[in-house]
């Protein structure tokens, strides 16, 4: 309000000096405010400061609000008091301001500074939304969060996949999954659960998708087959673009984004049908029963253009833990969630058999009793169950049409990047 008496703090995006006025914007996490000093009304002292002032360095200012229709929101402070709380050293290492542009590496080689322009906070306060809309569903439909290891004795999936690291005397990776651990409360009766966490991979990959470590969002429940849990996918996904495109708006003009909600339910498409479509004029077609490759990801994206599930899966390439079809053993009961230009989650109707789980560990050329721990969960009253994992990451970065999973993670680790 006009006349009101404030106290802002934040960083000093920019000084600019006329001579006879001297305008400092003022910035924090909300936007910028604009700090009008002319030389004849201010004390000549608070005048100087201002004028010697490094960008960047941190200020409290107190002043009065006035009306003004230049300056940013429509208003102006009028300083009494400008104290500077930490001087930022000269020259920056990149420019917050984005008049200079910066290749990735050197932004995220300096994430704190690049964190500063308004269009990379945003994708942040974005994915804090997102995150916020579905612990808001879970919530809404009865899930208990939980929290499982993610340092352990072996490898959810099998494959040579893992970080290994020294715990005490012995071996054990960092988990791929809480997938193992999920299911095993399945058995214990908490029916319905979800976690937020980590989880890592060691791939050698080197893509714009792709990354060492990820946060996954993960879902288990009890008494459900691969068409419950898909729909409850399917909603928290439309909830998460509707609460983004409510509840953000400031941010998503910061990013020039007029954002679609995408309507539900999903489109089905089966493997098979999928394969058809991929393999559409292609040189060297997919045989059945081999992963889609990025190319027929992409084609069959195109052709669907909006988000849909990827359905019945061979059973050969999924992972041991999806029930077959009874009738059809060959085909499973998995499912991906893609996006048109990706896939975001995988889930399925896991198996729940005890006998037929081993006997899957060991068709993957694993060894059963490896997995000791999580069989015995199975042989004492486990009901049927399904469940998925969703990639924040990619989430974000298809909802925002980003060009990299690197600009969807605040510290992203890949096989080069260890630091910050």
């Amino acid at each position: 309000m006009d006349g009101t008496e404030v106290t802002l703090a934040g960083w000093a995006h920019e000084v600019r000096d006329l001579g006879g006025i001297c305008f400092l914007v003022l910035r924090d996490r909300e936007g910028l405010a604009q700090v009008t000093l002319v030389a004849k009304k201010v004390d000549r002292d608070l005048l100087e400061k201002v004028r010697h002032l490094s960008r960047e360095s941190v200020l409290l200012v107190r002043g009065r609000v006035k009306q003004e229709a230049k300056a940013p929101r429509g208003y102006e402070i009028i300083p009494s008091q400008i104290e500077v709380l930490n001087v930022a050293a000269s020259p920056l290492p990149m420019d917050p301001t984005g008049k200079v542009g910066a290749d990735l590496d050197t932004r995220l080689d300096s994430r704190f500074i690049d964190l500063r322009r308004a269009p990379v906070l945003a994708v942040f306060r974005i994915e804090g939304e997102v995150l916020r809309s579905f612990r808001e569903f879970f919530g809404e439909n009865g899930f208990l969060e939980v929290c499982t290891p993610k340092v352990v004795a072996t490898a959810t999936e099998g494959g040579t996949a893992l970080f290994p690291i020294t715990y005490f005397e012995r071996e054990a990776f960092l988990n791929q999954s809480p997938q193992l651990y999920k299911q095993m409360l399945m058995s214990a009766g908490l029916d319905r659960v979800f976690e937020i966490g980590p989880i890592f991979r060691a791939e050698e990959h080197d893509t714009r998708r792709h990354l060492n470590e990820a946060i996954s969002i993960d879902v288990e429940v009890s008494f459900a087959d691969e068409a419950d849990v898909m729909a409850l996918l399917e909603e928290a996904v439309a909830k998460a673009y509707r609460d983004v495109a409510e509840r953000c708006e400031k941010d998503l003009v910061a990013l020039g984004i007029d954002l679609t909600v995408p309507k539900t339910p999903f489109k089905r498409v089966t493997y098979t049908e999928a394969l058809k479509i991929a393999n559409d004029g292609r040189a060297v077609e997919i045989e059945w029963g081999d992963d889609l490759d990025t190319e027929a990801e992409k084609a069959v994206g195109s052709a669907i253009g909006e988000h849909y599930f990827m359905t019945e899966w061979p059973t050969a390439i999924k992972p041991y833990y999806t029930l077959p079809f009874e009738d059809r053993p060959e085909i499973s009961r998995g499912f991906d969630l893609m996006h048109p230009s990706m896939e975001l989650a995988s889930g399925a109707q896991r198996v729940h058999d005890p006998d037929l789980l081993a006997e899957k560990i060991r068709r993957q050329g694993l060894d059963p009793d490896g997995f000791e721990f999580y069989l015995k969960a199975f042989r004492f009253g486990m009901p049927p169950h399904a469940g998925w994992g969703l990639g924040l990451g990619r989430v974000v970065l298809t909802m925002l049409g980003l060009e990299n999973i690197r600009d969807a993670v605040l510290f992203p680790r890949d096989r080069r990047r260890l630091v910050p």
